[in-house]
């Protein structure tokens, strides 16, 4: 692949931008609609996180994000690329055609309370551990400001809204992709809650997972042993062999896997067990050379226990591809919008949630601070990914938890419901409605963005998704 310096592209981009210094004023009333409804949308955020509901199963959290735009006048696609809870918002015609990207799934196995303490919700087994409450509304809130300044000043093009559904382990993105969903875009903005104000061009690593599903024979596991073969021998023998493998694969090779079926009893030789892994690595081609590996692993672990494998892979994504022209257009927006600010009583909250994170020093403070823009390689995954093949793509994070909280925790769960969240969400939709706006009056800017994306796919680049062939696991949270 093709790598562009650095500060080339940062001057490239700054020039890009100055074009726009006569049109600096022209986000105001985007930002003033924005500030006047913001009660609307953190209402709307809060709804989807009481619901919390999980990936293909986001029935409600959908309609909510749908009806908003339908009462705002966008034509709405629902149920896209066969997936029930996936849309497509439209608003205007012609080109360019810019998309925001909207999620709205939350976490299995984690429940929190907005108290600033561990604090189970009784009864409920999911949470928004990942802010993806505030993501589908912060980006509904950041295209309904658009679409309004683009109705009011007459201006052409297609402004859309992607709701996508199952980014936690679904790849929901991935088969919006696979239907040519994306085909005719020309950019795409997103951001994701976080822990700070930033807006870098990032990438991240790519991943791809599977169930591994062993069946062997069952018997009593004292009195005739000899004729049972243990399914759960598979799984064991399968993980001792990569954890022996984890020597002798490149050291930025991630590998993780969870036994969601070990058998029921002690004293029955189990028949049927399941391990279920994720693979990452920053590069797909060498994410693929060790998924071969790890199959192979399974097969000799089934041979050598004489148990049958059935192998079903749930998802996979891409790696991120930074696009250096749309980060510094985003960041300047971010640094115009500018960071949260606590109140009195949000300072109190942020300080018995610092106190749980067991940190070396109190961040509390940054949440005003807008980061440098510098390049960055993440270590998650995303289905952003392969949308960021395809087409030029960027996004942002905000301070919407307690500084220093990571993604994944409680902490996450309740400071993102509260109105710490919903500020770092309005910041999030003020910084993708003015870069909208910019994409929209600067045909230059977008071009270059493609420009930079081509030459970091390099010419023989050819999309092929990391899931194969499989359809949507709409029951994947359920089985």
């Amino acid at each position: 692949m093709r790598e562009i310096s650095m500060g080339k592209n940062l001057l490239g981009a700054a020039a890009l931008l100055t074009c726009l210094s006569a049109n600096a004023g022209s986000g105001d009333t985007v930002t003033e609609y924005l500030d006047a409804n913001s009660a609307r949308y953190s209402d709307l955020a809060m709804s989807i996180w009481d619901k919390a509901e999980l990936g293909y199963l986001e029935t409600e959290s959908s309609a909510l994000l749908q009806s908003t735009l339908v009462e705002e006048g966008f034509t709405v696609k629902t149920g896209v690329a066969e997936i029930p809870t996936a849309f497509v918002a439209s608003y205007g015609s012609g080109e360019p055609v810019i998309a925001v990207l909207a999620e709205f799934d939350a976490l299995p196995g984690i429940s929190q309370s907005r108290e600033p303490h561990r604090d189970i919700v009784a009864g409920k087994n999911s949470g928004h551990a990942c802010g993806h409450h505030l993501f589908g509304a912060g980006s509904v809130a950041a295209a309904i400001a658009v679409k309004q300044w683009m109705q009011d000043k007459k201006i052409p093009g297609t402004l859309r809204l992607y709701g996508t559904p199952a980014e936690e382990g679904g790849s929901g993105k991935v088969y919006l992709v696979r239907a040519g969903l994306f085909d005719d875009v020309d950019v795409v903005l997103h951001w994701h809650p976080g822990a700070k104000n930033t807006a870098n061009p990032s990438s991240s690593l790519a991943n791809k997972s599977a169930k591994f599903k062993f069946r062997g024979i069952s018997a009593h596991a004292a009195a005739a042993p000899e004729r049972g073969r243990s399914a759960l021998d598979g799984v064991e023998a399968m993980n001792y062999m990569v954890n022996l493998m984890r020597e002798h694969v490149p050291q930025e090779t991630r590998i993780h896997y969870v036994i969601t079926n070990g058998g029921a009893a002690p004293n029955v030789v189990p028949d049927y067990a399941e391990v279920y892994y994720y693979v990452r690595h920053p590069k797909a081609e060498t994410l693929l050379d060790i998924w071969d590996r790890v199959l192979a692993v399974a097969d000799g672990a089934a041979l050598g226990t004489g148990t049958k494998l059935e192998t079903e892979v749930m998802h996979g994504n891409h790696s991120l591809l930074p696009n250096e022209t749309l980060a510094a257009a985003m960041h300047a927006n971010l640094t115009r919008v500018g960071g949260v600010q606590y109140d009195k009583v949000e300072r109190v909250y942020a300080k018995k949630i610092t106190l749980t994170l067991g940190l070396d020093e109190d961040q509390t403070g940054t949440e005003q601070v807008i980061q440098p823009l510098k390049m960055s390689s993440g270590m998650g995954s995303t289905d952003v990914g392969d949308v960021s093949w395809l087409v030029p793509t960027t996004g942002l994070r905000t301070a919407t938890w307690v500084p220093g909280t990571a993604a994944h925790s409680w902490q996450a769960i309740a400071s993102g419901g509260t109105s710490i969240g919903s500020k770092g969400m309005m910041v999030a939709a003020k910084t993708l409605a003015l870069t909208t706006i910019e994409l929209f009056q600067n045909p230059e800017l977008v071009m270059a963005a493609r420009e930079e994306m081509l030459q970091r796919r390099g010419s023989g680049f050819v999309y092929k998704a990391l899931l194969g062939d499989r359809q949507p696991p709409l029951d994947y949270r359920i089985n």
